[in-house]
């Protein structure tokens, strides 16, 4: 991961300002920049100086509900960091423990990838018995000669090796945490589960703080705490968390620095019946595991029942006894067993708080994490509100006035940010607004209102993104629903860092983007023939988002560093897009981008002959991912071909030529149906009317 503070930007994408004279043409105007921009994926177009369309929408009547953005949920390395901070935590808790996660070096211990890093050198045993922990400390950018590599046994020892062995299912030995001094204090991390974090409002706009509150220091109990306290006294003596490695509540001795205890680690409990004692405590039974989750884990005594039935289900897990039943622990979840002096560490007595037995334990912590979504905000804005807030946000944020502050600190800025584990900062973004329930930016003639002349101008002209997806050389004109977002244009209202992450467009075709007013729009780009290989840099370096969600790309919900893709050869390409000014993304051309501040933005999806053959492919592709289509491209094309007159000549010929190859592959695919399946079973399809996509 390239450290965020030395984000370098990209290369600048090509920018175009078209004369008077090609201008007033804006599908040939596209077409002939074509060559150049689409190398680049996406485009800058700057109208001439005086093409200035008045803002038409309503200002008093337009309201709307915002999504939700955490920034750093947003890049995929970052949130696959976060979403292993929640398994670790949730695991800590159920112990009865919150996970601290240490400061090495005056920055916050990288937890996973010291966990990754582990994995790669052949894990700890390995490293252990090679000495090898300095190499760890290395491969981390830990400078060398301070003894660091020792630090980072003592942390993984004492909070992920006891993760990494229940996730194992592996059983776990006597284990040594090894003594380690450091002034730097433990920041306790707060859970965030994607239900939990997604569910918490943003503050209020005059109490944004810069700083996350999910790392804070807590103060450690004193003797008089934990004397006066019953659930810290009892934590002190029971429950498998807090005596983990070391992880008990001792008291804060003020001329003591910390020092390491030697505990044991829990033993996962075999629920083999038949193990005995003595071949479970030799760690000579494999584990297995229940596919029932524990769900309420209140614990409680057995009772004694005269019912036989009952019976065997008295009895512990570990020794397979059903004596001193005073002594048995039950879990309510799963209906399991445990004698308090057959577990590791053994508990003197019945605990009183909450209890979780080792089956559930694991169960819980391998749950998988839920899709990863936008939520929507619960207050409703108007322009005039949305953008008090969106400034006052800002100001505050960088203290300084809203436009004084450089687009470059901003960008270097919202990198930091999303790439931070210890900094949560949420915006608000009014995307995906439909221009035909809001109105659109630009004059429309629907006759609800009469136009002024100027008005009646713009609201004619081919770069009214009401109008370009339905010029006469445009293929969506012969498309009859309003497909939103694609012949209906969206809104997007921006504030600073709200952003749009990468994706390419339905059916691969082109967008067209207009900043009606307000602060930049940064945009990066990547062109068609790198798509596959941007897809392949992102699943290899977070494989874990897209096993949980394959078509992670089509949700629109996931950042990547520039510089992290360009480091592994993906072409990048940025633009900062200022009022007024149009941007051009090509088909297949991957693109995300933020907003520099507040502004209103519309877009659109259009499409010409030379889109075609790529609109035919997408086809094949969304096929070959069980994807569903906005449209049918086949549908689209026979209807195009059975109206040659409404065609023009250069649209004309791109369709005569898709028909020829949509005839031809249909011919060979019922050539090969009736080679398969015998020709007199299929004989009636020879006469079917209609193509596939049609059906």
């Amino acid at each position: 991961l390239v450290p965020p503070e030395d984000f370098l930007p990209p290369p600048e994408c090509p920018v175009f300002e078209p004369s008077w004279a090609e201008f007033s043409d804006p599908l040939g105007y596209i077409a002939k920049i074509r060559p150049i921009a689409e190398k680049s994926g996406i485009c800058k177009i700057r109208p001439p100086a005086d093409w200035q369309p008045p803002f038409a929408v309503e200002v008093d009547n337009f309201r709307f509900t915002p999504r939700i953005q955490r920034l750093n949920e947003l890049e995929a390395q970052t949130r696959v960091k976060l979403n292993y901070l929640d398994q670790i935590a949730k695991f800590w808790e159920i112990q009865g423990s919150s996970l601290k996660i240490p400061n090495v070096e005056r920055r916050i211990l990288d937890l996973y990838s010291l966990s990754k890093v582990v994995m790669e050198e052949g894990g700890y045993e390995a490293i252990c018995k090679d000495r090898r922990w300095a190499r760890v400390a290395q491969r981390l950018a830990y400078p060398s000669g301070k003894n660091i590599g020792s630090l980072l046994r003592a942390h993984y020892e004492r909070i992920i090796y006891p993760y990494e062995m229940y996730q194992s299912g592996a059983n776990l030995v006597q284990c040594n945490t090894r003594p380690f001094e450091s002034e730097e204090k433990d920041r306790e991390y707060k859970p965030h589960s994607i239900p939990l974090r997604q569910s918490v409002q943003p503050s209020k706009f005059n109490s944004y703080g810069r700083r996350a509150k999910r790392l804070q220091q807590e103060p450690e109990p004193t003797e008089e705490d934990i004397e006066k306290n019953p659930e810290l006294k009892k934590l002190q003596i029971y429950g498998a968390g807090p005596k983990m490695l070391g992880l008990g509540l001792v008291a804060k001795d003020k001329t003591l620095r910390k020092k390491a205890v030697t505990l044991p680690l829990l033993i996962l409990c075999s629920p083999d019946k038949d193990a005995s004692p003595r071949a479970y405590l030799e760690g000579k039974e494999e584990l297995r595991h229940s596919p029932e989750p524990c769900t309420k884990m209140t614990m409680r005594l057995r009772r004694s029942h005269s019912n036989s039935q009952f019976v065997d289900s008295y009895i512990c897990r570990i020794c397979s006894r059903g004596d001193e039943d005073d002594k048995l622990l039950l879990c309510d979840g799963c209906d399991d067993n445990y004698h308090i002096f057959c577990l590791l560490p053994p508990l003197p007595e019945i605990p009183k708080g909450i209890w979780r037995c080792p089956k559930c334990v694991m169960a819980e912590c391998k749950r998988p994490p839920e899709a990863f979504g936008f939520e929507q905000a619960t207050r409703e804005y108007t322009l005039q509100s949305f953008g008090e807030m969106a400034d006052s946000f800002k100001a505050d944020y960088f203290n300084m006035p809203v436009h004084m502050v450089p687009t470059e600190l901003v960008e270097k800025e919202f990198w930091r940010l999303v790439n931070s584990i210890e900094e949560d900062v949420t915006v608000e973004y009014g995307a995906d607004i439909h221009s035909k329930e809001f109105g659109s930016g630009f004059p429309i003639s629907d006759g609800k209102r009469k136009l002024s002349p100027e008005e009646e101008e713009y609201a004619g002209s081919g770069w009214n993104l009401n109008v370009m997806p339905v010029l006469k050389q445009s293929v969506l004109c012969h498309i009859n629903a309003d497909i939103s977002g694609m012949k209906v244009p969206w809104l997007y209202v921006g504030m600073v860092f709200s952003a749009f992450c990468w994706h390419i467009e339905d059916h691969w075709s082109y967008s067209i983007n207009y900043l009606h007013w307000g602060e930049p729009k940064t945009w990066y780009g990547v062109p068609s023939f790198a798509a596959e290989h941007l897809e392949e840099v992102m699943k290899k370096l977070t494989p874990e988002l897209f096993e949980s969600q394959p078509d992670l790309l089509h949700q629109l919900v996931t950042l990547m560093n520039p510089n992290t893709l360009m480091a592994h050869g993906v072409p990048v390409v940025r633009t900062n897009q200022c009022a007024g000014e149009f941007v051009i993304t090509f088909p297949r051309a991957y693109h995300s981008g933020f907003n520099q501040g507040y502004n209103f933005a519309e877009a659109v999806n259009f499409c010409t002959a030379d889109w075609l053959p790529a609109g035919r492919q997408c086809i094949e592709h969304y096929r070959r991912l069980r994807r569903y289509c906005v449209f049918s491209h086949e549908e689209l094309i026979c209807k195009m071909a059975a109206c040659p007159e409404k065609l023009d000549l250069n649209l004309a010929a791109a369709v005569h030529k898709e028909m020829f190859v949509l005839v031809q592959e249909e011919r060979k695919l019922r050539k090969a149906l009736l080679e398969k399946v015998g020709r007199t079973s299929v004989e009636p399809c020879k006469n079917l009317g209609g193509l596939r996509g049609g059906q």
